[in-house]
């Protein structure tokens, strides 16, 4: 007997959902994708527990026949390849033919369908039709999919809990929305709303919906082609710059892609402009001859090689560059004038009230008057415990700085040149570690509550991990759609960038990684320390310097800032005298 056999079709297809359905938003895109490819203008996706127990998709599309809809559920059936030459030629979003069976295989599934002439229904139990009969002529395809993964009990256990894998579905379908702004999108979850696009073509309405009204009106359109790409879109002003590059939606002639290639073509285009740790909302579409790429390279069809790829880079970077010098480096250009805003307002739906009117009131401020003395920020707050017997530094005291940045000062044992703002990171990350590793801490009303509006799979994440807030003394609460209201904040803020803090602090909660404290903690306590202290070229007076490096020489590490750059080069009383030759070699 041949050890070798061909492999049972059931098997085959748990295989094949191995590679195109990881988890529940797998399911969700092939579904969508095949909606939007049946020519739909408005799709309706209906979750229960984040698609773990229901996903349903229901589109208005053109449907399909008894026959197709049995056809269907067989491997590589598809209506989209006839012959290969097409393979070269793809312009659907689905052509493999695997992504129903394979869903099927996995779960319980229901698909209502009809083409106008007929309506079916085919209800199948883990790959197998268990009934078929005729149904109501309503054109449109409905499949619902229950009880995912129930007879691979090892796919279930490993799914990230129910916040995470409902933030990446809404993620998906804000990309698809973006992607098809001519199609009405409504995504719920146990029948709450999480999107619902108006599908009137409107790009930059797609955007508002997603990403809020302070998003949308700082968006700019870019537009631009060679002889291979054209490019269409919108990018952010720097100062939209976002914690995550989740921001950044790249398409491919409607197709949502992810390539790091580009992703880091635009970070280079707008380098100098956001810092190293932001990412500017961008939403582009790139149109090519389908000769010009491979999307052929991965079952979920996602990755995707391109042709000509230094023409490409060269279209784009060339495009944000000249937007970015219109807009932000001539000066009669970096002021958006009352025009610019009203077209804003045309654009973007409703709900912008403020707009002119926060631009009148920012015409009427006066100009503030600058304090050339700088206070020390840490002074203000909670002192650290100072034990100078005992620390690893000699005291020290300073008789003058140099450009501004370093600190010259002396003692018994010679002289020191000291990084004013290195020096301060070390002292203020000490402080803000000490303060984060607090089970408990005390908070501090706000005399006006902030509010801040975030993405919709942004307020997901950050509803999940709401108990770290409060454990920080950060007291805040849901407010309307996809905001947070700050009722109180932790004592030892700097007074007067607690905004900032916040936004930092949610920022590192947002990164797409493992979740794990000690590494939160970690690296909220050095991003806090280099935002909040003293920085090169500030001023500070003599006092203020001899605080700095007494806190600094009672500091656990004084030698190095969190980053791993010195604080400190010392020069004792012999190297002074050897370089000026007043001792004997």
């Amino acid at each position: 007997m041949s050890n070798i056999q061909v492999m049972d079709a059931t098997l085959a297809n748990k295989i094949a959902a191995g590679e195109v359905v990881e988890r529940s938003m797998n399911v969700v895109k092939e579904l969508v994708e095949n909606s939007i490819d049946a020519g739909s203008k408005r799709i309706e996706i209906i979750l229960e527990d984040a698609g773990i127990k229901k996903i349903e998709v229901i589109d208005d599309g053109k449907g399909m026949s008894r026959e197709d809809a049995s056809l269907a559920f067989l491997r590589h059936a598809t209506s989209k390849l006839k012959e290969l030459d097409d393979l070269f030629h793809i312009t659907t979003l689905g052509f493999r033919g695997e992504a129903l069976p394979s869903i099927a295989s996995i779960s319980d599934v229901t698909l209502i369908t009809s083409d106008g002439k007929e309506g079916t229904y085919l209800k199948l139990k883990g790959g197998e039709v268990v009934e078929e009969k005729s149904y109501a002529l309503v054109k449109g395809t409905t499949i619902k999919v229950e009880h995912l993964f129930y007879n691979t009990p090892v796919r279930l256990k490993y799914l990230k809990n129910l916040y995470t894998e409902l933030a990446l579905i809404t993620e998906y379908v804000n990309k698809m929305a973006l992607s098809y702004p001519s199609i009405q999108f409504l995504l719920k979850n146990n029948d709450r709303e999480l999107l619902n696009t108006k599908g009137d073509g409107n790009l930059l309405k797609v955007i508002y919906e997603i990403y809020g009204v302070d998003v949308a009106k700082k968006m700019l359109f870019i537009e631009g082609e060679n002889e291979d790409y054209r490019i269409e879109g919108y990018m952010s002003y720097p100062e939209v710059a976002k914690a995550s590059r989740n921001a950044i939606t790249t398409l491919v002639n409607g197709r949502v892609i992810r390539n790091s290639g580009l992703n880091r073509v635009i970070l280079d285009a707008y380098h100098t402009y956001i810092p190293k740790d932001k990412y500017p909302v961008f939403v582009i579409n790139i149109e090519v001859d389908p000769l010009l790429i491979d999307i052929n390279i991965h079952p979920t069809k996602m990755d995707i090689k391109f042709s000509k790829i230094d023409t490409l880079n060269t279209l784009l970077t060339n495009l944000i560059q000249d937007h970015l010098k219109k807009t932000l480096l001539i000066p009669h250009a970096s002021v958006r004038t009352r025009e610019n805003i009203e077209e804003v307002i045309e654009q973007v739906p409703v709900s912008i009230p403020n707009i002119l009117e926060e631009e009148e009131d920012v015409k009427n401020v006066q100009p503030k008057q600058e304090n050339m003395q700088f206070d020390f920020e840490i002074r203000e707050q909670e002192p650290m415990e100072q034990d100078l017997d005992h620390a690893p530094i000699e005291r020290m005291f300073p008789i003058g700085v140099v450009h501004t940045t370093y600190i010259v000062a002396e003692n018994e044992e010679g002289m020191y040149i000291i990084d004013q703002h290195a020096a301060a990171e070390r002292i203020n990350y000490e402080k803000y570690l000490k303060a984060l590793s607090k089970e408990t801490t005390t908070s501090i009303p706000l005399l006006i509550p902030l509010s801040l509006e975030f993405s919709n799979e942004d307020f997901i994440q950050l509803k999940e991990k709401m108990n770290l807030l409060q454990k920080l003394g950060i007291i805040c609460e849901e407010f309307g759609h996809n905001t947070l209201v700050i009722r109180e904040h932790p004592t030892w803020f700097l007074e007067g960038r607690e905004k900032e803090s916040i936004e930092k602090i949610i920022g590192i909660l947002l990164l797409k990684e493992e979740f794990s404290k000690e590494k939160f903690i970690e690296k909220t306590a050095i991003t806090l320390a280099c935002r909040m202290s003293i920085k090169a070229n500030d001023y500070v007076s003599l006092d203020d310097m001899q605080y700095l490096l007494d806190t600094l020489c009672a500091c656990k590490n004084p030698f190095t800032c969190p980053h791993g750059r010195p604080t400190i080069i010392a020069y004792s009383n012999y190297d002074l005298e050897k370089m000026f030759k007043r001792s004997a070699e």
